[in-house]
């Protein structure tokens, strides 16, 4: 049995699925698409959608100590 075929997926995430999941506003997610600095997107034709793997890497990516600490640079002292 080729097991490539039985994976099951994650499935993908759209705009307001993906605004809720960060608890921001669809604007943001689509500020930060346009502008950089939010996650990874996966752009099907028309169609904007989130993995969520790659949504909980960039929260992980986001991680500060505090507000002196720069965004990206995660839990580490300066």
């Amino acid at each position: 049995m080729n097991t490539a075929h039985n994976t099951i997926r994650t499935p993908l995430l759209t705009e307001a699925a993906t605004a809720e999941f960060l608890s921001v506003s669809i604007r943001t997610v689509q500020a930060w698409r346009l502008r950089g600095g939010g996650p990874l997107y996966v752009k099907l034709g028309k169609s904007v959608r989130y993995r969520p793997a790659d949504l909980e890497q960039w929260v992980e990516q986001n991680l500060t100590a505090n507000t002196s600490a720069e965004v990206g640079a995660g839990l580490s002292p300066k």
